[in-house]
């Protein structure tokens, strides 16, 4: 018995000594993300924090003011509240129309068209260029007073039309539409969960005499929403993160009066171009809260409309 006991003794020993090994395996094959995050993720996100509560222009040493900054931010400056006006303005509209433009592409795609993998490719090119600086002035001289779309609007309907992009009412929109333009890649999201929606319900839907209305309402969307709300996260996200194509359509500038001044855009004026480094790190706290908010609002709401097929419910 004494023999026994020791035999299963060194077995249990030798097993726990291969863990260790196979568990010092893994630390050492995920050090160099581990050292990485540490020191460009984790290490400037906490290094931000403690700016936010300090005067730093980037040449001096930071000097602690307390929660000087996000009074001013809050209390005093007007330009951050016409930043937010901007950027949830581009939201409204960018969102909705970006998601269902993908939506009714994917839909077009799932059926079985010739040529369907080309355009599937085709139409992702997109989401690949439209964040470059190339398209965002290529979008400039396609909306500017003798741009390629007044030339049309001139050519169709003989109306001069002015700079779309100069005109504080309509500046915001044509930014919008450079965003919707950029549906490629909720539309492959979109195109995945359509493949996924078992044919024999859209069977039994036209058994029972349900047009083709009633099966996307009572059965695409419901099958679907989880996909959506994954798109609808993602896009709110990258709607706050939106600042290249307002950068080089407004010259950095925000304009025509602050018109395009997105959020990341003030964000950058304050850090860059007037070095106040500390209530730039302010601003982006207060972004990282919003950004919060709004996925946790979307994720505590999701449970009233997000069916998942294996949802007991």
């Amino acid at each position: 018995m004494a023999t026994d006991s020791k035999a299963t003794s060194t077995e249990r020993q030798s097993r726990s000594q291969a863990a260790n090994r196979r568990d010092m395996i893994g630390y050492a094959f995920i050090t160099p993300w581990l050292i990485g995050f540490l020191c460009f993720s984790l290490g400037p996100v906490l290094a931000s924090l403690y700016l936010s509560f300090t005067k730093f222009d980037l040449l001096s040493p930071a000097i602690w003011v307390g929660t000087d900054n996000y009074a001013r931010m809050f209390l005093d400056d007007p330009r951050f509240y016409q930043a937010l006006k901007v950027t949830f303005t581009y939201m409204i509209f960018e969102v909705p129309l970006k998601l269902a433009f993908a939506l009714g592409i994917a839909m077009v795609l799932d059926k079985a068209i010739r040529g369907g993998a080309f355009y599937r490719a085709l139409f992702y090119i997109p989401s690949l260029l439209g964040g470059s600086v190339a398209i965002a002035v290529l979008w400039r001289q396609l909306f500017d007073g003798n741009g390629t779309v007044n030339q049309i609007l001139l050519w169709a309907f003989g109306y001069k039309g002015q700079s779309w992009i100069s005109t504080p009412e309509t500046a915001i929109y044509t930014l919008v539409l450079l965003a919707v333009w950029q549906f490629g890649s909720p539309m492959i999201i979109f195109l995945a969960g359509l493949r996924q929606v078992p044919q024999d319900l859209y069977e039994a839907a036209s058994i029972d005499g349900a047009g083709a209305f009633r099966k996307f309402y009572k059965i695409t969307l419901p099958m679907l929403a989880p996909v959506i709300f994954f798109n609808m996260v993602l896009q709110i996200i990258e709607g706050f993160k939106a600042f290249t194509p307002a950068y080089v359509v407004s010259g950095g500038t925000g304009g025509p009066i602050d018109a395009t001044l997105f959020y990341t855009l003030y964000l950058y004026q304050e850090a860059f171009s007037y070095f106040r480094m500390g209530y730039a790190s302010a601003m982006a706290w207060v972004l990282l809260i919003i950004i919060g908010c709004f996925t946790g609002i979307s994720f505590l709401t999701s449970k009233y409309w997000v069916y998942y097929e294996d949802d007991p419910g």
